[in-house]
């Protein structure tokens, strides 16, 4: 389970960079960005540390890829916590940044794996999202 304290912290952090993506407000998005992956650093490797700060990280992360990156990280730690709900969801992820970057076959292995994890996992619709786009990548 990630800390209260970090969660509400990158909780609020996500508000913020969303309002400010939104706005055009480069400045202030890459500032929060900045403080965002220094809470990510800071709890490394320790018991702070916890896949949906670096899941979070890496939805704000502009380049693809340099986004991949950051969101194995998140999966290898959601995969060391047997966290089903964050294995799918990092795992949809990354499918879609795959997708983006023309890589279907490791769009594929990674929907797969969500698909995996997801079959324990009450979200219904993040359930149908792999299945859906699992399903277009397997059929072109």
């Amino acid at each position: 389970m990630i800390n209260t304290k970090i969660y509400k912290a990158v909780y609020e952090l996500a508000e913020k960079l969303m309002k400010a993506a939104s706005k055009d407000d480069r400045a202030t998005f890459e500032a929060l960005y900045a403080e965002l992956q220094a809470i990510c650093t800071e709890h490394e490797n320790t018991e702070k540390d916890h896949p949906e700060q670096w899941e979070t990280l890496a939805d704000f992360t502009e380049e693809l890829e340099d986004a991949l990156p950051i969101y194995q990280k998140a999966l290898d730690k959601a995969v060391a916590k047997q966290t089903n709900d964050h294995i799918a969801s990092i795992g949809f992820s990354m499918a879609t940044l795959q997708e983006e970057l023309g890589e279907t076959e490791a769009a594929i292995e990674s929907l797969q794996q969500a698909q995996a994890s997801a079959q324990t996992i009450e979200d219904n619709e993040l359930k149908a999202e792999i299945n859906e786009l699992l399903a277009t990548l397997t059929t072109r």
